[in-house]
């Protein structure tokens, strides 16, 4: 494999030195998740959004907030509900009688970072809504469309375990979602040292931003121009057709997905302070950007098969390339 690049060794440091600023920022808060996190973090710099899925109480929403104020830049929260409408999204035109013309209300959807919360509990047609923003990142009302601002991150959360009172989220708009997630608990020490820090009527520490949405939107840019061996697309989409392939998956990765496992292993190469994609940077967040694309058969899930074991199973199928 060849590691030309547009992106230099400096390009790599500047990257990495803000990457791990802005994740030590967050872990002032959000302690013992460090690859949580840095999944989250390989989203945002991916340019993707993020689905964070568990159960009530274990830090889905704090994480979705510590990045939010990490970041000197706009942000809205959206608590969905089944009430809520696409305007109150997405905004909408309204008639100015002094002008004689529709005016648009911007909804909260404007602004670089939106945190959903759980959006599962919208109704299917609220959550159409956010399929155009997410996908082309603007917003289309009474035929006009308006461009949200960059960068933009949608990061939502979702209960799976209480269903009453919840929709489904389809495939279409699963795919909108470059990760998914899932944070589960604590161990031992860091739930102890939360408990400590908390009692007697203890506070969470608070934190300010330490990069600007302009900066952000650079690293983007510089992620998005990491190298990309033809080898690593070949595996990548090695990947891919084995899991269209094997019979207990009945939908596989789709062409979209394999990009977005590309784009996502570039973000992991350069906060490694290299300007290079290796293999072990698309197996590393193979889960997270795989996981919420494939189904299983019914006879898998009735055979009690896991998603995630049959993903390691792809991935240890898959023969790695190795460097020329």
């Amino acid at each position: 494999m060849t590691t030309a690049s547009s992106v230099t060794a400096v390009h790599a440091d500047w990257f990495a030195e803000r990457y791990h600023t802005l994740l030590d920022n967050l872990e002032l808060v959000i302690r013992g998740k460090t690859e949580v996190l840095e999944l989250a973090l390989c989203c945002l710099f991916a340019e993707g959004h993020l689905l964070i899925e568990d159960v009530p109480g274990v830090g889905k929403t704090s994480i979705a907030k510590a990045l939010a104020t990490s970041i000197d830049a706009s942000w809205h929260r959206v608590q969905f509900t089944p009430d809520l409408l696409p305007s109150d999204i997405t905004g909408v035109s309204i008639w100015d009688q002094r002008d004689q013309r529709f005016e648009f209300h911007h909804g909260p959807i404007f602004a670089h970072l939106i945190l959903g919360d759980e959006i599962n509990r919208a109704s299917p047609k609220t959550q159409s809504a956010l399929l155009e923003v997410m996908e082309e990142r603007q917003v289309t009302v009474d035929g006009v469309s308006y461009p949200v601002p960059r960068p933009f991150l949608v990061i939502a959360t979702q209960n799976p375990i209480d269903m009453d009172g919840t929709y489904r989220l389809p495939e279409a708009q699963l795919d909108r979602f470059l990760m998914r997630i899932h944070v589960g608990y604590p161990d031992a020490g860091a739930e102890a040292e939360i408990l400590d820090q908390r009692a007697l009527g203890g506070v969470a520490p608070t934190i300010g931003s330490v990069l600007d949405a302009a900066q952000v939107e650079h690293m983007i840019q510089v992620a998005a121009n990491v190298h990309v061996d033809p080898a690593i697309s070949r595996y990548v989409v090695a990947l891919a057709r084995a899991t269209r392939g094997r019979p207990e998956i009945r939908l596989g990765l789709s062409t979209r997905g394999a990009l977005a496992l590309v784009r996502a292993a570039q973000a992991r190469a350069i906060a490694a302070r290299r300007s290079y994609v290796v293999p072990q940077d698309v197996k590393a967040i193979a889960a997270a950007v795989i996981g919420h694309r494939i189904l299983l058969t019914t006879e898998a899930e009735v055979e009690g098969r896991r998603l995630a074991d049959v993903i390691d199973a792809v991935l240890a199928e898959v023969p790695v390339p190795v460097e020329a």
